[in-house]
């Protein structure tokens, strides 16, 4: 899948337009990666010393390796971005496919263009996709800014409160190979309702962060 589809105008007639490229991984070429990296290293800097360490090196993803992207581009270049990998979680006791969602990043002179964009952008996708529930994490601080962006307008179900467990991306001599965060939950009902998804406050990530 590599195509392009036009951004809504509404809410950012002031801004050129964005134009998204839904782009399997296998189909960016070394100047995506390059692109995006940089893309990452300016927009999550700001953020923390370390957030855009990940990215050095011409690399475009900071966890695990995402499947299926969506860009969005402006007249600047790269301006928004959110990625999906299928995956099989574990929550309480329960294996569940989901399209976990992550890597999400806007330009700082674009924030007003917000998540809910991105996840507009990837609910066709992930209906294609076949999955039962798109899911993604967040900080708990910012579980407030979640629900009156996604939770108030059906977007996403808002899950708090949630543990989950994952493995790091590398192997260091000094800490545990896995880590273990407090955490707001995002869940999509794709093909299945919310009524089915799982009830357990823990979940086994089984592999790095997206």
């Amino acid at each position: 899948m590599n195509m392009i589809v036009p951004e809504s105008k509404r809410g950012v007639s002031a801004r050129p337009p964005v134009r998204w490229r839904l782009c399997w991984e296998n189909d960016l070429e070394l100047a995506d990666h390059i692109e995006l990296s940089d893309f990452f290293r300016k927009t999550y800097g700001p953020t923390g010393e370390f957030n855009a360490k990940p990215f050095e090196g011409h690399r475009s993803w900071a966890g695990a390796r995402p499947e299926i992207r969506a860009i969005g581009y402006d007249d600047r270049g790269v301006a928004i971005h959110i990625a999906a990998l299928r995956r099989f979680i574990k929550v309480g006791q329960t294996d569940l496919l989901v399209a976990e969602l992550g890597l999400y990043g806007v330009r700082p002179d674009l924030e007003g263009l917000g998540i809910t964009h991105s996840i507009r952008v990837m609910y066709p996708v992930l209906r294609d996709l076949g999955v039962p529930f798109g899911f993604g994490t967040v900080r708990a601080a910012l579980q407030k800014h979640i629900t009156r962006l996604l939770g108030r307008q059906g977007l996403a179900t808002v899950l708090p409160g949630l543990r989950v467990r994952s493995a790091r991306p590398d192997i260091y001599l000094t800490v545990p190979p896995t880590r273990v965060e407090d955490v707001v939950g995002l869940v999509l009902p794709i093909g299945r309702p919310m009524s089915e998804w799982p009830a357990g406050d823990t979940i086994e990530r089984n592999g790095p962060e997206l």
